[in-house]
């Protein structure tokens, strides 16, 4: 009995962490997409003497006609969470919106799929770009894939890079029935990214990359929610990237994928095409 009634405590206190930030600067709706634009151009405008110091090195900032990005939050993940990525991707001359999942993610995949549909054709209304690039975490992931797949974002975005995101499903998820807490607690995400669910079965079904799209997927050894950790990868020709293929020493949990400085080097590899070698040692 107390370990069944640890378990919502623990994922209440997850939720906490995840929702501890303030939201005031985020862009979460396809409504404010239009009036943010100006400030997000504008922090672009301002950020590109910086990006120039930032990615002379490498090479890696955005090109002049470089895709606008939309960073997908997972589930619990409040926008404010994704800021910091957010800010790293304009400082390297990225146009940048952050999209946090209706009901912060704990509703119907397709639903919030339809959700970022919507989303990403304000975005491209907004900046005249023909196509988008999506950085998705964990849930969004599988949001965004599913959006891809089956309602028609195939044409309209350009690179996916996913953060620890549960192609196949997660044990975690299935625990939860299993310590008696019902199908998920009652959260319908959660039931569709159990292994072995029929929405996975169905999202799953023929090809994992389909369309044009350049499909990248990020994994760490030390993923708490996603196991096992290389049901995080897709298969078909995507480019799978195991953190600690290169990086062995290097330690990086599920949320912290987001802020991770080497997670952060594959993502701007991704985004310019280039092959993936992480920065190891990357802040």
């Amino acid at each position: 009995m107390l370990l069944r009634k640890a378990v919502p405590v623990l994922a209440l206190t997850l939720a906490a962490v995840l929702s501890a930030p303030p939201a005031s600067a985020a862009v979460t709706s396809a409504a404010a997409v239009a009036a943010e634009a100006p400030a997000s151009t504008a922090a672009v405008t301002t950020a590109a003497d910086a990006s120039v110091a930032s990615a002379a090195g490498d090479g890696l900032g955005a090109l002049a006609n470089a895709n606008p990005v939309i960073v997908v939050g997972g589930l619990s993940g409040i926008a404010a969470v994704y800021q910091p990525l957010a800010a790293r991707l304009r400082a390297d001359g990225y146009r940048v919106w952050v999209y946090e999942l209706p009901n912060l993610g704990l509703g119907d995949i397709a639903a919030s799929a339809g959700s970022l549909r919507t989303f990403v054709g304000t975005v491209r209304s907004s900046t005249g770009a023909a196509k988008i690039d999506l950085v998705a975490h964990s849930e969004g992931g599988l949001v965004s894939r599913y959006y891809i797949k089956n309602l028609g974002g195939g044409d309209t975005i350009g690179r996916y890079v996913s953060l620890g995101t549960p192609q196949y499903g997660t044990y975690v998820a299935n625990m939860l029935a299993f310590l008696g807490l019902g199908s998920c607690a009652g959260i319908v995400a959660c039931q569709q990214m159990t292994i072995g669910s029929s929405f996975l079965a169905a999202l799953n079904a023929g090809d994992d990359t389909p369309g044009s799209v350049r499909w990248t997927t990020v994994r760490t050894w030390q993923d708490e929610l996603v196991r096992p950790v290389d049901n995080a990868t897709l298969a078909d020709g995507a480019t799978n990237v195991l953190i600690q293929a290169k990086c062995p020493l290097r330690v990086v949990g599920h949320l912290a994928l987001v802020v991770d400085g080497t997670t952060y080097s594959i993502i701007r590899q991704a985004l310019r095409d280039h092959p993936i070698n992480p920065s190891c040692l990357a802040l």
